[in-house]
């Protein structure tokens, strides 16, 4: 029995409140990283550790409910290329 009754449109909100929440903790998360890195010296490894560990998880979630699209998978393996050619640039500039 579910005690709360909800329409198709709620739920939709819910998923696109929680979308755009994720996204902004996401890029929070990436610039807080980025801060401590260029400005303080410090390394931030279990911040970086959490944003790549949620978008894990997010990609698990639908690969297991078979949603997960090959676009989907170009764009994260793009985003996986950029991420290290950033950080070798990174790398280099801060010897």
């Amino acid at each position: 029995m579910n005690v709360f009754a909800r329409d198709e449109r709620q739920a939709g909100l819910d998923r696109a409140g929680d979308r755009l929440g994720y996204l902004v903790l996401s890029y929070g998360l990436l610039l807080v990283v980025a801060y401590r890195s260029l400005v303080d010296r410090q390394a931030s490894w279990e911040l970086l550790g959490l944003v790549i560990l949620g978008g894990a998880v997010s990609a698990g979630y639908r690969a297991w409910h078979r949603s997960f699209t090959r676009e989907a998978g170009l764009l994260a393996g793009l985003t996986i290329l950029v991420a290290v050619a950033v950080a070798v640039l990174v790398a280099f500039i801060g010897r």
